[in-house]
Order: structure tokens, then C-alpha cells, then sequence
């Protein structure tokens, strides 16, 4: 999937993945995808409430394993 941005929020647990996606959905134009990567099994439901509160598009979700730790992917179109 194409993406403008890319956030790394790795390590970090429930609300900061959300308030650091806040913080760069509001520096991009609407349209543009925001790609998030977080260890935070939370963040799952986080971001799905997050683009119902907002109105942003959740446009996908993955989690996989990634040198043994769950990792998960949230996609956010701005609207």
C-alpha cells in the first residue's frame, strides 16, 4: 500500500501510538495515508475507536511477528 507517512510507535503503550497518529494526521493533507507501526496488542481497538471518533479511514490492519515480538500495522487515510 502506497503511504505518504510513517509513524514508528514501537515500545509505546496506550494513549501514545494514538496521540503521536493525531499529531501527524494533522500536518498531512486529506486523502493521504498515515502508516503506523505498533507493539502495543491495544493499539488494535485503539485505532479502530480512533477513525469512528474522527472520521479518519482505517484503511487496514495486520499484525505479524517480527524478530519474535507481535507487531501491528494500522493504515489511516486522513479525511
Amino acid at each position: 500500500m502506497d503511504t505518504n507517512k510513517e509513524l514508528d510507535a514501537r515500545g509505546l503503550t496506550c494513549p501514545l501510538p494514538i496521540l503521536k497518529a493525531k499529531k501527524a494526521l494533522s500536518d498531512m493533507h486529506s486523502g493521504e495515508v498515515l502508516k503506523v507501526l505498533a507493539t502495543d496488542p491495544g493499539s488494535v481497538r485503539d485505532f479502530q475507536a480512533f477513525a469512528r471518533q474522527t472520521g479518519n479511514d482505517l484503511v487496514d490492519q495486520q499484525a505479524a511477528q517480527v524478530n519474535g515480538q507481535d507487531e501491528y500495522t494500522h493504515y489511516l487515510r486522513r479525511r
